[in-house]
């Protein structure tokens, strides 16, 4: 079963409802608790829907070996010992989650093991963000699948018959399931963003689509909820010039202020067709004030035999409309008749 709407902390994402605004942190908080909780309050005074986090576990999710993507830390050695630093404690998650609803934000926060995923559960998340590196790992997704709750799936590695069987397993399980055109380059250059991923993903699946972005610019965000993306996520910062791999492909939290009235104006924009023909009957009194009415160029005499190239249009339009100037052509003047006001029907003979 197919729906292209979805359900998450009493909110609907999909067609006919604003755009899911996510705030995602990641590691932007470089392992501080209180710049957390600083981000909590940024996202909620910028006007997001939710804000997302990151759950690492290292010795669940991770070994020694693993390397770093790009080499960036002062003070770890190895992208595990990163890991390490980036962990929060339950009670730390917990007292996150309660400062976002506080806020009125949904608290999100994607796991990287079945470990972190049974921390989020007993915290009662509220939905699931899979990174694109783990939409191949049935080990956490059957994991989170167990929770029955919303999964919001990003492709930003994988192709589409990779996504096509992930999806069958999850929707086999009665999982609900968003997806995310994402791209895994941070930034990532506008023209690889590929918004016409959203369109495919809609025919494809049927499901409510959405764009995770590491652009660094409003742009794609905007032209994805013009679209009618579901949802947008995108990396947030106090400042691009912050420590950290997430800064450089953030926006700062006054560009997601400017995304969330973009989401409001555009679900205004959707919701509120116009009837052409009732909005120019309503226009009826402006009518007379912007056209225009037939005019004479210059004075001419009573009886005078009207040729087109004696008459021109002048405002206001509560004379002869413009429209009938060729009608015009031809009648005489049923009186003198000077250029400083318009022509009236009876201002010609019968």
């Amino acid at each position: 079963m197919t729906d292209q709407t979805l359900q998450i902390a009493g909110r609907t994402l999909g067609q006919g409802h604003p755009a899911f605004l996510i705030a995602e942190v990641a590691q932007a908080h470089d392992g501080s608790l209180g710049l957390a909780h600083s981000f909590v309050d940024a996202a909620a005074d910028a006007g997001a829907d939710a804000i997302k986090f990151q759950t690492h576990i290292a010795a669940a999710e991770s070994t020694p070996g693993e390397p770093f993507r790009v080499p960036f830390s002062y003070v770890d050695a190895s992208r595990y010992d990163y890991w390490r630093r980036m962990e929060f404690t339950p009670e730390h998650w917990r007292g996150l989650k309660e400062h976002a609803e506080n806020r009125g934000l949904v608290f999100l926060s994607s796991p990287f093991s079945v470990t972190a995923v049974e921390l989020l559960a007993g915290l009662g998340i509220a939905a699931w963000k899979v990174g694109s590196g783990e939409v191949n790992n049935p080990l956490l997704l059957d994991a989170m699948a167990a929770t029955g709750r919303p999964v919001l799936l990003s492709s930003g590695m994988s192709g589409w018959d990779e996504l096509a069987a992930t999806l069958a397993a999850l929707r086999a399980k009665g999982v609900p399931v968003a997806l995310l055109q994402a791209t895994t380059r941070y930034p990532t250059p506008l023209d690889s963003i590929g918004l016409n991923v959203l369109d495919e993903m809609r025919r494809r699946f049927a499901v409510p689509v959405g764009l995770s972005d590491h652009s660094a610019t409003p742009f794609p965000a905007l032209a994805a909820m013009a679209r009618g993306a579901a949802l947008v996520e995108v990396h947030v910062t106090f400042d691009r010039r912050m420590f950290g791999p997430d800064s450089p492909a953030s926006l700062t939290f006054d560009e997601l202020a400017f995304l969330a009235r973009a989401r409001d104006a555009f679900h205004t924009l959707d919701t509120h067709p116009v009837d052409k023909d009732a909005a120019a009957a309503a226009m009826a009194p402006m009518r007379a004030l912007f056209n225009k009415s037939v005019a004479l160029v210059a004075a001419q005499a009573k009886g005078t035999t009207l040729t087109a190239a004696m008459l021109t249009t002048k405002k206001p339009g509560h004379g002869i409309p413009a429209a009938d100037l060729a009608r015009c052509v031809g009648r005489r003047l049923a009186r003198d008749m000077t250029p400083d006001r318009v022509l009236a029907w009876d201002d010609l003979e019968p």
